[in-house]
């Protein structure tokens, strides 16, 4: 059985990540990017679908770790009877020409202790045995179709039926590498690198990229981990981020909601860009917006709310009924349905993204500008379609009030974009339909008798995706209906502080429910309180916030109240980002939200 998801450290080369568990088995790895199928993929079966552990052979009585300051450099410290022993794993950065690697070092800090390794690969997410050989140099291939692993050792190993192991000892200043290196089948085997200076290279490569952070404030560690893995989860060549590195961690243990994170979501992209223009990287934010401009290109009316990591838009979800699933939790999926799915706010937030942009001082892009207008030309009959809503419900479609509000959003960063930057564009339409669509969802998506705006027009109940209307600019947060509406949600979707999505009703979803207090609106309700001014509610949530992280510093989606433990995909860049912009907001004015509200427009409804 796999660890808890909280037990599980990141190392990646910013364009594949591998989980790292605190017994030091390495129980994720897709090469050679965030998408391509997994070598080891223990993390959803069993040690037979792919892992790779290095670990004392005898009782481990304690295990300390830690990143090394400022990096993506891991070190599990475990502690026997007989001594301590470190093992250090990182993956080195890429160049254009370079294949990636995972590589290891056990590491002797006192007295003597016997070490186990035990390799397994299967190829296609379990799937395939490889075919293994030793090369001329008495390395190890692994060879399945297209793709190829070289294995290096610093100790003497063996193969044992479909698995590779070691056995050797080590003693204080002891320092035995392993390497792990994918490369194309049809190409020729890499050139070993030295793993001690890939080390010294790497750990300087990420110290000098975290010590660009311009975060001064409380919490600043926190932050700067948070930084680190949001670049972690950033596909290099294109510049698009991933939710995470990981399919199918389940929301509820056991259940059935077991997606695919490997992509890239449109809506992430205005909470990111902030996080990112905040922390002081401005070649991040491009190279975002880059990412953004080129893929969302085409018809406006088949904008997808997710893309690949290179734009592709062709994601089809399939079911691996060969892994059991994590903690039994069935089925296993790859590749995202719900990217067909109608999604009206992406146009929302695709034009908040591109007006973010340029008021961090992006120059304007003309490119940028010819496509933001194509998307206001669909939006204008668009915004009155009924869509599948933010937490994208694989039922029937609604008139979601989040929705509305996100199309007024696209409407009203149009307007600003001509009047601020002096683009060209039919601001006196736009201002019409801006004010119809404000009009109606007042009218509509506010229930009086309850005092609060609902899930979509006409319900009874609300949802923590409202929690944007006062971030977004749409009203005031000291706007009676904003106030109830956070009371409603604090009520209702509320569990110690935490919030979840939305209550989970049968005619809401063809899907069973369950899952756990999601994080991110979490860090919204500590958003809103510190906008109306009850700042030290806000700091409290967010105090608790940062307290599930785990022991090096990352977040899940979601959190399980029963089981009090993480649940979902892991680590969830969205998580993240909440955390840097709610720090932002809590530590001074002018943080995202102000920034936000900075382009609201004047007046109550």
């Amino acid at each position: 059985m796999p660890l808890r998801i909280e037990d599980y450290g990141l190392i990646g080369d910013c364009e594949t990540a591998a989980l790292v568990g605190c017994d030091g088995s390495i129980d994720w790895l897709c090469f050679p990017r965030f998408d391509s199928g997994a070598c080891f993929a223990a993390l959803l079966g069993t040690p037979e679908n792919g892992r790779w552990q290095l670990a004392p052979a005898e009782e481990v009585v304690a295990v300390r770790r830690r990143y090394r300051p400022g990096t993506l450099v891991l070190e599990t410290e475990m502690e026997t009877a007989h001594g301590v022993v470190a093992i250090i794993d990182w993956m080195p950065l890429r160049d254009v020409t370079s294949t990636p690697d995972v590589m290891r070092i056990v590491e002797g800090r006192r007295g003597k202790v016997p070490m186990h390794m035990h390799l397994t690969i299967r190829f296609d997410y379990g799937w395939v045995v490889p075919w293994v050989r030793r090369t001329r140099l008495g390395d190890l291939r692994a060879t399945a179709g297209p793709d190829s692993l070289l294995f290096h050792a610093g100790a003497e190993f063996h193969g044992e039926g479909m698995h590779t192991v070691a056995d050797f000892t080590v003693s204080e200043g002891d320092r035995i590498p392993f390497m792990l290196t994918w490369f194309p089948t049809y190409s020729d085997e890499p050139p070993r690198f030295d793993p001690e200076v890939s080390l010294r290279e790497t750990e300087a490569w990420w110290r000098k990229w975290s010590g660009r952070c311009s975060y001064s404030g409380p919490w600043r560690e926190a932050v700067v981990r948070s930084f680190v893995i949001l670049k972690a989860l950033t596909y290099r060549p294109t510049g698009g981020v991933v939710a995470a590195p990981t399919t199918s961690l389940p929301e509820l243990i056991g259940g059935t909601r077991n997606w695919d994170y490997r992509y890239c979501w449109i809506r992430d992209a205005t909470f990111t860009l902030y996080a990112l223009v905040m922390g002081g990287y401005i070649d991040e934010t491009c190279a975002w917006r880059e990412w953004l401009v080129n893929t969302v290109a085409g018809r406006p009316s088949e904008l997808h709310l997710m893309y690949g990591l290179a734009g592709e838009r062709r994601l089809p979800e399939l079911e691996l009924d060969w892994l059991a699933g994590y903690e039994e939790s069935r089925p296993v999926r790859i590749g995202n349905a719900a990217h067909r799915q109608f999604q009206l706010d992406v146009y929302g937030e695709m034009m908040d993204a591109m007006y973010a942009a340029e008021r961090s001082g992006l120059p304007p892009s003309g490119e940028a500008w010819r496509i933001e207008l194509a998307l206001l030309r669909f939006l204008e009959e668009g915004w009155k379609r009924p869509d599948h809503g933010i937490w994208e419900m694989r039922g029937p479609r609604r008139h979601f009030t989040h929705s509305k509000v996100m199309a007024w959003v696209a409407f009203d960063r149009g307007i600003k974009l001509v009047e601020e930057f002096g683009h060209d564009g039919p601001v006196d339409r736009w201002r019409q339909i801006r004010a119809e669509i404000h009009e109606e969802v007042c009218r509509e998506g506010f229930h009086p008798g309850m005092n609060t705006f609902v899930q979509y027009y006409g319900a009874r109940h609300t949802d923590a995706s409202l929690l944007m209307l006062p971030v977004v600019g749409f009203l005031p947060a000291d706007d009676p209906r904003v106030i109830g509406t956070v009371e409603a949600i604090q009520s209702r979707l509320t569990e110690d502080g935490f919030v979840h999505r939305y209550l989970n009703l049968p005619e809401l979803e063809v899907l069973p429910p369950g899952e756990g207090a999601f994080l991110l609106c979490t860090f919204w309700l500590a958003d809103n309180l510190a906008l109306q001014g009850r700042r030290e509610e806000a700091r409290e949530i967010f105090e608790k916030l940062v307290g599930l992280c785990n022991d090096v510093g990352l977040l899940s989606e979601e959190y399980a109240f029963e089981e009090r433990r993480l649940v979902g995909n892991f680590p969830q860049a969205f998580s993240h980002v909440g955390l840097i912009n709610t720090a932002r907001n809590l530590t001074k004015e002018g943080g995202p939200a102000q920034e936000r509200l900075g382009t609201r427009t004047t007046g109550r409804r």
